[in-house]
């Protein structure tokens, strides 16, 4: 089963003609040519009665009580699904009807027998959210919404960075990756924005979207969405999307110098039986950034060992905690951001299989001029050309200090603070540059 899984994730990066066609088309037009269309039975779903039966038994022993829709609600399923179902639920006397609810709909609670069993049920999870998708679908939608789907223009890239000063050769070189979608060493010294331009990379390859809210392994549910590190969309109602997928901005999952290599696994919450699953699945069909890489908690060569593999096949093998070893799609785009050189943290070995390393420059006088002028117009500092001019020679030229694309905006914040605690006029003199500077750079 693995070896096929893995020969059908090897053909991941491709959007063939043929991919909207499989959806028999039941699919709503999207911003990436996929939407999960609603299932019209159970069968369809690919889930078993006996799942549907111990969310919806947890989900009343948790509520009490709760109508036909409610319940349906929670499960993110059709209704018209759930209506019938729950009526064999009653006639197995494990819900009661409690009283009559709107639309023809029933208030149901746990009969006695209902509450023993579901109390079985969460001996071996507590989970009773939404109705977990199939890996297979999964794996399905990774491949027609994968970032190799499409590789964006220059165009593109420029509406994802237009807030952003970057010099031709950089924006290039860093286009270059982008359209490939493969991993790229981002480096340079500190604040030259190189975590900015991670952040924004991913909107070049279109907004949205659509991921299982979890996933389902031989009874073994896996916790996909993450509202800390996923963007919801705004939701939708349309009867004709499959809700146990949600709609999100296409991700860009940024982990820094907190990152341990238990993140990369599969993790059980607690007690609660729930598998919560790693930043990797996570953040496919988008970015992972490993921000500050070389300051994490394992070292670089430990993390670039456990994805050396992934980072050939764009596939990953993970182990549930029942001991099973699933293979899962590793189709993200990452991002290596580091103040250090790459070879000084890897070898030639591990540098050959991240192809693009590129590097983040200082700006130069006419860059970081640019930059200055646009600060102070956004942050409402008046631009004096003659205290620029002083700005440079005393606090960069004679202190032998490099030009960084952070050190307008910080500076001129720093101009506006102090002006504003005055109670005078924000401006541009030698004064408040002075003090800015005084402020900033103390210990730099």
């Amino acid at each position: 089963m693995l070896l096929e899984q893995l020969d059908a994730l090897k053909i991941s990066g491709v959007l063939k003609n043929s991919a909207l066609a499989e959806l028999q088309g039941k699919t709503i037009a999207d911003d990436t040519g996929f939407t999960p269309p609603a299932p019209e039975s159970f069968a369809e779903a690919k889930i078993s009665e006996h799942l549907v039966e111990s969310i919806v038994l947890k989900f009343l022993q948790n509520r009490g009580i709760a109508s036909g829709r409610d319940i349906s609600a929670q499960l993110c399923l059709p209704f018209r699904l759930l209506d019938e179902y729950l009526r064999n639920l009653k006639k197995e006397q494990l819900v009661s009807h409690k009283s009559s609810a709107p639309m023809q709909d029933y208030i149901y609670e746990l009969t006695g027998t209902g509450w023993e069993r579901a109390k079985r049920y969460r001996e071996q999870s507590t989970y009773f959210g939404a109705t977990p998708v199939t890996h297979d679908e999964w794996i399905s939608s990774v491949q027609k919404q994968s970032l190799r789907a499409k590789a964006p223009g220059p165009e593109d890239l420029k509406r994802a960075v237009s807030d952003l000063v970057l010099p031709d050769k950089f924006f290039n070189q860093v286009g270059q990756a982008v359209a490939s979608g493969k991993a790229m060493f981002l480096y340079g010294l500190p604040g030259n924005g190189k975590t900015s331009i991670a952040q924004r990379i991913c909107s070049a390859f279109g907004k949205h979207i659509w991921i299982p809210r979890s996933l389902v392994y031989d009874g073994e549910i896996v916790r996909l969405y993450d509202p800390i590190v996923h963007v919801a969309a705004p939701p939708s109602d349309d009867p004709k999307i499959d809700h146990r997928w949600i709609k999100i901005v296409r991700p860009t999952v940024i982990a820094g110098g907190e990152l341990t290599l238990d993140q990369l696994e599969m993790t059980v919450v607690g007690n609660s039986g729930v598998v919560e699953a790693p930043l990797q699945m996570k953040s496919n069909c988008g970015l992972l950034v490993i921000d500050d890489f070389g300051r994490q908690r394992c070292s670089p060569a430990d993390l670039l060992n456990r994805w050396i593999v992934p980072l050939e096949t764009a596939v990953d093998f993970l182990n549930l905690p029942s001991g099973k070893k699933i293979c899962v799609p590793f189709e993200q785009m990452i991002v290596f951001s580091t103040n250090l050189a790459p070879r000084d943290l890897v070898d030639e070995a591990f540098l050959r299989r991240i192809p693009y390393k590129v590097e983040a420059p200082n700006p130069t006088d006419e860059q970081f001029l640019n930059v200055f002028k646009i600060m102070a117009n956004k942050l409402g500092v008046e631009f004096d050309n003659e205290t620029y001019e002083y700005m440079v020679q005393t606090h960069f030229i004679e202190k032998d200090r490099g030009f960084r694309y952070c050190h307008p905006r910080d500076l001129l914040m720093q101009v506006k603070t102090f002006c504003e605690f005055a109670g005078r006029p924000v401006e541009m003199t030698k004064e408040t540059i002075d003090t800015a500077a005084e402020n900033y750079f103390v210990s730099l």
